[in-house]
């Protein structure tokens, strides 16, 4: 099973960092994309209580479980921050949205294990199958 496979499993359950109350937004794309494929799927974004009726939680720390998947939609500087949360909950699976990454991110992923994709969008990548 490729990496792509193993994160696009049925079952999985993904934490989208960086969900926008704007639809037009990609963090707001991700997010309704996921769900509508029928995965469990928790908005993350400090400043949002609730995005259609969903509850918006303020970090990864405050989710009811542990995700499988850690989907970043924010812009560089703060993905070290949610990946720094990803390594401190055990969370070794993280997908950086375009725009998201960056080669200390990248590196700072490999450094303390996590399987991490970047450079490709999951909605993409999740019709293409």
């Amino acid at each position: 099973m490729d990496n792509i496979s193993k994160f696009l499993k049925e079952g999985n359950t993904f934490a989208v960092v960086g969900v926008s109350r704007d639809r037009n937004k990609y963090g707001r794309k991700v997010y309704e994309d996921l769900k509508a494929a029928g995965y469990r799927v928790y908005p993350v974004n400090p400043n949002i209580e609730k995005i259609e009726g969903d509850r918006c939680f303020s970090s990864l720390k405050k989710l009811p479980e542990k995700p499988d998947v850690v989907n970043i939609v924010v812009p560089p500087g703060a993905a070290m921050g949610v990946l720094k949360e990803c390594a401190s909950m055990g969370i070794t699976r993280v997908w950086m949205q375009p725009g998201s990454e960056s080669d200390d991110a990248i590196g700072f992923c490999r450094e303390h294990g996590m399987e991490v994709l970047h450079g490709m969008c999951i909605m993409v990548k999740r019709k293409g199958r």
